[in-house]
């Protein structure tokens, strides 16, 4: 079964959020998705200074099987994104929850975050997929 660390929460669409300072998060995919998406070979981020709301498209990640959109986990402003990933895309893979994260997001609306899974309701949500 994949990693679920339990200091994080989740969406139902595998993305990963992590409370970095007071009104900043950050986001990345499972390490369920990229299993599920196998060897990623192309990362498309957001730009920083674009908002998205909660739900909405803001990034890609291609993998030799598929591409799949990744969507905001919460509404807000992107504030930093991975440079690394546009080299090395394969991070997403080894490190899915650290070196691996994709974008910083300066919350419009804290109270988001407490609509997201927590570690054992993402747990569940895997063991139906």
């Amino acid at each position: 079964m994949s990693e679920i660390p339990s200091d994080l929460r989740f969406t139902e669409s595998h993305e990963w959020v992590s409370q970095e300072e007071e009104g900043v998060v950050k986001v990345g995919i499972s390490d369920h998705a990229q299993e599920q998406l196998g060897d990623l070979v192309f990362v498309e981020l957001p730009d920083e200074g674009a908002t998205f709301g909660k739900g909405d498209a803001c990034a890609v990640v291609e993998s030799v099987k598929a591409a799949s959109d990744i969507y905001a986990p919460v509404s807000g402003e992107i504030i930093d994104v991975n440079e690394a990933l546009a080299d090395t895309p394969e991070i997403l893979n080894n490190d899915a929850y650290g070196d691996g994260w994709l974008f910083s997001i300066r919350l419009d609306n804290a109270g988001e975050l407490d609509e997201l899974m927590d570690a054992d309701a993402y747990r569940e949500h895997v063991a139906e997929d």
